[in-house]
């Protein structure tokens, strides 16, 4: 009975599956022959799930101005500070991630147990006195057990990713500092890739030419991806993915 309410619950997350990339092979059928389709330029703000992002915060300080000056306390620019301060505004984020990990672990344990007991003579003869023909049982408990373990481990990765892209301040926090999202796609014959960043940015990081590295955004989301035909092939089919999930073995 349990086998087969298991074999049905299968059946059911197997077409529950099915069902739901029923959408995505209508899409990807009537996207044969023709190159893969950007998405629309959207509002964040507007998008599904979209929260703004909160953090603890010092109190606000007051602007303060120098009387009957040109000079703006903060500017890099005489008449205009040209790095962006505010929603909407566009900076340029320099994507630089040069990451490379090497580790190697090995464990080696044994351990080995011997255990014998037993009785040599009764009071100094090596047999029992109510039954003279049967002899002392020499060992009455023997044991033995052996135990050893290995194991081994490496790592070794090494990634680097060195490109630009533009992104819009989507809010300012109390304190100033800005939140930043960037999306970039490109698409070369059948093959679109896309890169998004973002994060939260200090003002002061931003440089006067209204950029900033990618090492100085907190809280960073960069993703580096793509879509298409190339990545179709390298992605592994629905239903090979639901036996991944299912299957103990």
């Amino acid at each position: 009975m349990k086998t087969v309410v298991s074999l049905v619950r299968i059946a059911g997350l197997g077409a529950l599956a099915w069902s739901l990339g029923g959408c995505a092979a209508l899409d990807r059928l009537s996207q044969i022959g023709e190159t893969p389709k950007l998405t629309a330029i959207e509002n964040p703000t507007a998008a599904p799930g979209y929260k703004p992002v909160q953090m603890p915060m010092p109190m606000a300080q007051p602007a303060s101005y120098n009387p009957n000056s040109l000079w703006r306390n903060g500017s890099r620019a005489f008449f205009k500070d040209q790095r962006a301060h505010q929603i909407g505004d566009i900076l340029t984020v320099k994507v630089k991630i040069t990451d490379k990990a090497t580790l190697e672990n090995e464990t080696a344990r044994s351990r080995k147990n011997s255990e014998d007991s037993g009785i040599e003579n009764f009071f100094g003869k090596p047999k029992l006195p109510v039954i003279d023909k049967v002899p002392i049982p020499g060992r009455i408990f023997t044991a033995d057990s052996n135990g050893a373990s290995e194991g081994k481990g490496s790592v070794d990765r090494k990634e680097e990713i060195t490109t630009n892209i533009a992104g819009v301040v989507t809010q300012v926090l109390p304190n100033g500092n800005l939140v930043i999202e960037g999306r970039q796609e490109v698409r070369v014959n059948f093959e679109v890739r896309e890169l998004i960043v973002a994060g939260i940015v200090r003002p002061e990081d931003i440089e006067s030419d209204n950029t900033i590295e990618s090492t100085k955004i907190a809280q960073a989301r960069i993703a580096y991806g793509g879509r298409g035909q190339i990545t179709d092939v390298q992605q592994p089919r629905y239903g090979q993915q639901v036996l991944d999930v299912l299957l103990p073995f």
